[in-house]
């Protein structure tokens, strides 16, 4: 079954950073930066996005304030061409 065909799950994705002014979620089922999800800040700094994902594992990172950052709550990275790491998620 492709990732198309199997049904979608709302995947959740956070980051804490209360000074930013914007931050954007960017990854392989964004086509990085060509369809960046932005995140909705909270009173508490954090900022917050849900995606509906196909299972499947996918690469991402977000933009804040235009800097590349990465999850620092996800301990599963692959390197990426540009001499950083992209973070992984598996949706099941």
């Amino acid at each position: 079954m492709t990732k198309e065909a199997a049904a979608k799950k709302k995947t959740g994705f956070g980051l804490y950073v209360p000074e930013a002014q914007q931050v954007t979620l960017v990854g392989d089922f964004t086509e990085w930066e060509t369809n960046p999800i932005r995140l909705k800040r909270q009173k508490s700094g954090q900022w917050k996005a849900s995606v509906a994902l196909a299972p499947g594992t996918y690469q991402y990172r977000f933009l804040v304030d235009g800097q590349w950052q990465d999850d620092p709550v996800c301990a599963q990275r692959i390197a990426n061409p540009y001499g950083g790491e992209n973070c992984v998620r598996v949706v099941e």
